[in-house]
C-alpha cells in the first residue's frame, strides 16, 4: 500500500526525492505526493515554486490560481496559513523542513526569537494541518538549536511543540543527525522529528515506557536507520514537560525551565521520546562503519567549471579579502556610539578540506564576494583558466606558497552543482535561475539521504 504524503513548506523538493526518488523516476512503491505547498513570503517572484513545478512536470490550474496539476497531485504556491484543510486530501505522512530563520546559528543570540519569530509562528501551520486530519505520521526538520531555543528561557519552543503534538495524540520521537556521521557528504547537524498517532504499530510499541530504552538503542525508527552506540544507562528515566501546575501550552510556553542560569544548557539532549507528559532524552553517540563521501569525491573536473567560480588573484591578498576573511583575528572595532572593543576570532581552514565531508552549506554561498563561510576549494585549472586569470603570476606564486598549494594547482568556489551533490540532489535539480538563488535553495535544503533512509525505516516497522 503507497502511503499518501503532505510536503508542506516543500522549498525545492527536497524530501519529496528522499521519498519517492528523483523527478523523472519510476512512481515509489511505497510512497507518494499527493499535496504540497511552498510560498515565500515578501518576494514577487516565487524562485523555488517555479522550480519544484518545472521539475515536476506540474502545470498550473486555470480554475484555481496558484494551484499547479500534476499525476494524482496539486502543487500550491500560496501562503500556507490562506489554505482551508478541507482543500487538503487525505494523507498519511506529513513532512516539512519548517522556516528555521529564527532559529538557526546563522543568527545571533540576540535576534534569534525562535517560536515568537516571524517564521517561527508557522509551526502552528503545522499544528492546524495536523489536527485537521490526524494523519498517522509526521516527519519534520528543522536546525538543532531549535532544541535549545529561546537563550531566555532554553528549551522552552521545543518544549512547547513537544506538548502540542502529544495534546493531538501522538507519540513523538527526536533524533539529532550530522549527514557526516553515516557517510554522507556534508557536515550538517539537523534535528528530525517523527510522530506517531494512535493505533499505529510504533505508538502501540511505546506506550509501554518500558520498551523506551530499547526503541532507542535497536528498535525505533531511528536506531534502524541511523545506529548508535549502547546507551550508559540501564533504563529509561523520564522528566516532564508540563509542571503540576501547568494546565495547557501558554503555561507550558510560560513555565518551561524558566529560571534557570541564563548559562545552562538545554534539557533535551540529541535524542529523545515523549509519551503523554513524559519525556525520556539521551545523548546518543553514532555507530558507522561504511564508506565515507568527502569533499573530494564530489567535485567536477576542472573542465566542467565555469570560468566565474575561479578565484581572482586579487581578491585573496586585498584588504578584506579572501585571506583576511578567513584568517583569525585580534582587532580593535567600534561599536555603537563609538564604544571600542576587542573582536577575536579563530582562523577558517582556507582552502576547504578534500578528504573529509564537507562543512554545512549556508544560504550565502552564491556569488563571487570574498566571505568567511563560502567554500572555496583547491585544483588544478585549465590552460584556459591560467591564461585568462594570469595565474602563473609572481603574486600567484606567492599566494600558493602561502595557502601551501602546488604548482599547477589554484583556488575555486563550489558550482550549484557541487552544492547540489552535497545535498544529495540531482545535478541542475536546481537549474533555471540564478545562481545565487541555487546556493540558497541549498542552504535551506536538507541531506536528502537522511529522508530517504528514514523512510525506508517507517515502511518496515
Amino acid at each position: 500500500m503507497v502511503m499518501r504524503v503532505v510536503e508542506l513548506f516543500a522549498g525545492v523538493g527536497g524530501f519529496r526525492i528522499g521519498l519517492e526518488g528523483p523527478p523523472g523516476s519510476p512512481r515509489d512503491e511505497d510512497f507518494a505526493v499527493v499535496w504540497s505547498n511552498q510560498w515565500e513570503p515578501s518576494t514577487k517572484k516565487q524562485h523555488a515554486a517555479e522550480v519544484y513545478a518545472k521539475r515536476w512536470g506540474l502545470t498550473e490550474s486555470k480554475e484555481k490560481p496558484l494551484h499547479f496539476i500534476g499525476d494524482g497531485e496539486v502543487f500550491v504556491n500560496d501562503d500556507i496559513a490562506t489554505i482551508d484543510v478541507e482543500d487538503i486530501p487525505d494523507y498519511d505522512l506529513l513532512v516539512g523542513g519548517f522556516p528555521c530563520q529564527d532559529y538557526s546559528v546563522a543568527k545571533t543570540a540576540k535576534d534569534a526569537t525562535g517560536i515568537e519569530g516571524k517564521k517561527g509562528v508557522l509551526w502552528w501551520e503545522i499544528h492546524r494541518i495536523l489536527n485537521g486530519k490526524k494523519p498517522s505520521y509526521a516527519m519534520l526538520e528543522n536546525v538543532d538549536r531549535l532544541l535549545k531555543s529561546p537563550t531566555k528561557q532554553r528549551g522552552r519552543d521545543f518544549a512547547v511543540m513537544l506538548s502540542s503534538l502529544t495534546d493531538l495524540g501522538y507519540i513523538v520521537e527526536w533524533r539529532v543527525i550530522n549527514a557526516a556521521d553515516y557517510g554522507m557528504p556534508q557536515r550538517r547537524r539537523r534535528v528530525f522529528i517523527m510522530a506517531y498517532a494512535p493505533d499505529k504499530p510504533q505508538h502501540e510499541a511505546l506506550k509501554n515506557e518500558e520498551n523506551i530504552k530499547q526503541w532507542i538503542e535497536t528498535d525505533g525508527t531511528f536506531a534502524k536507520a541511523f545506529p548508535i552506540k549502547p546507551l550508559s544507562i540501564l533504563f529509561a528515566i523520564p522528566s516532564q514537560l508540563k509542571g503540576p501546575k501547568d494546565t495547557d501550552l501558554a503555561d507550558v510556553s510560560l513555565n518551561f525551565n524558566k529560571g534557570a542560569n541564563s548559562k545552562s544548557k538545554s534539557p533535551f539532549k540529541k535524542s529523545g521520546i515523549v509519551v503523554g507528559n513524559n519525556y525520556y532524552t539521551y545523548d546518543t553517540v553514532p555507530k558507522y562503519d561504511g564508506p565515507t563521501t568527502t569533499l573530494a569525491d564530489i567535485l567536477l573536473p576542472a573542465s566542467k567549471v565555469p570560468m566565474e567560480y575561479v578565484i581572482q588573484p586579487d581578491s585573496v591578498l586585498k584588504a578584506k579579502g579572501w585571506k583576511y576573511l578567513k584568517g583569525a583575528k585580534d582587532e580593535a572595532r567600534k561599536g555603537t556610539d563609538d564604544f571600542t572593543y576587542r573582536y577575536k576570532e579563530g582562523p577558517m581552514v582556507f582552502p576547504d578540506s578534500l578528504d573529509r565531508p564537507s562543512r554545512t552549506i549556508i544560504t550565502g554561498e552564491g556569488g563571487s564576494t570574498p566571505s568567511r563561510f563560502k567554500h572555496v576549494v583547491k585544483f588544478r585549472p585549465t590552460k584556459k583558466m591560467k591564461e585568462e586569470h594570469n595565474l602563473d603570476s609572481d603574486e600567484c606564486q606567492t599566494i600558493r606558497k602561502e595557502f601551501n598549494l602546488k604548482k599547477s594547482e589554484w583556488m575555486r568556489r563550489l558550482t550549484p552543482v557541487e552544492l547540489e551533490r552535497l545535498n544529495m540532489f540531482p545535478d541542475n535539480h536546481t537549474e533555471g535561475t540564478t545562481d545565487g538563488k541555487r546556493a540558497f535553495f541549498m542552504g535551506n535544503a536538507l541531506v536528502i539521504g537522511i529522508v530517504k533512509l528514514l523512510g525506508e525505516s517507517l515502511i518496515e516497522s
